[in-house]
């Protein structure tokens, strides 16, 4: 499934118009990510919780030449499963 399918899927659920379901994606999708960018956590009940964590630098290897090469720190966008969404899949 991609946001296409998911747009359809809204469009199927509450009718309207394409656009306006691929608004609602997008408005979704738009809010989770402006929300991880200001560090701040979003959960959704019975589906879980993304949160931006930092990931700290680190030396690492180069796997084709063994060469050590610097890793800046950084940060991440991670997902936990909330136990509704742990259930459904199980």
């Amino acid at each position: 499934m991609n946001k296409g399918d998911l747009a359809d899927a809204v469009f199927n659920k509450i009718g309207g118009t394409k656009n306006a379901a691929q608004d609602a994606v997008d408005t979704v999708f738009d809010t989770i990510t402006g929300s991880l960018k200001a560090r701040d956590d979003v959960s959704v009940a019975g589906f879980g919780t993304f949160v931006a964590k930092n990931r700290a630098a680190r030396e690492a290897r180069n796997p084709r030449t063994g060469e050590k090469v610097h890793v800046p720190a950084t940060t991440v966008p991670k997902f936990r499963a909330g136990k509704g969404l742990k259930d459904a899949v199980k």
